[in-house]
């Protein structure tokens, strides 16, 4: 059973009977909860990645820099064909593994299958500090100054 709320700005949203899933029925896009906080079950791509850009760009003024990226392991065909590999000799030995964005990626390990992974889409590792080269530049924030 199902409930279904109108949201006067966003369109009509189904909600599972054990509420712990929410659909945007114009989209077909999808969260579920985990520990009181919604997360967002991408289909596409795009949504996945502009999801890490927001993470990143939120880090990145609070003042960490992501040192890298662990993706849900049902994301793993998804993104295989964003992946930056080493495709010639010194990305094999420069990089060593697989980047995404520039990070080094890694998938949730095969230990670690409980609902926590089947609900969240990745995490990402931080220190704090600024970055020594912002290599996920595509998603700073323009500052007033920057816009003139």
């Amino acid at each position: 059973m199902t409930n279904a709320y109108l949201c006067p700005r966003h369109g009509l949203f189904e909600v599972s009977a054990a509420e712990d899933s929410i659909i945007h029925l114009d989209s077909g896009r999808y969260w579920r909860s985990w520990q009181g906080k919604w997360y967002c079950q991408h289909q596409q791509v795009e949504s996945l990645r502009a999801e890490i850009f927001a993470a990143l760009d939120h880090l990145y003024h609070q003042g960490f820099h992501a040192t890298g990226i662990t993706l849900a392991q049902r994301y793993q065909d998804l993104v295989t064909p964003y992946v930056e590999s080493g495709s010639d000799w010194f990305r094999q030995i420069y990089y060593g593994k697989q980047r995404l964005l520039g990070l080094p990626l890694t998938f949730q390990p095969d230990t670690q299958t409980g609902s926590r992974w089947q609900v969240i889409a990745f995490e990402l590792a931080k220190h704090l500090g600024a970055p020594k080269t912002y290599s996920y530049f595509i998603c700073t924030r323009m500052n007033e100054e920057s816009r003139k």
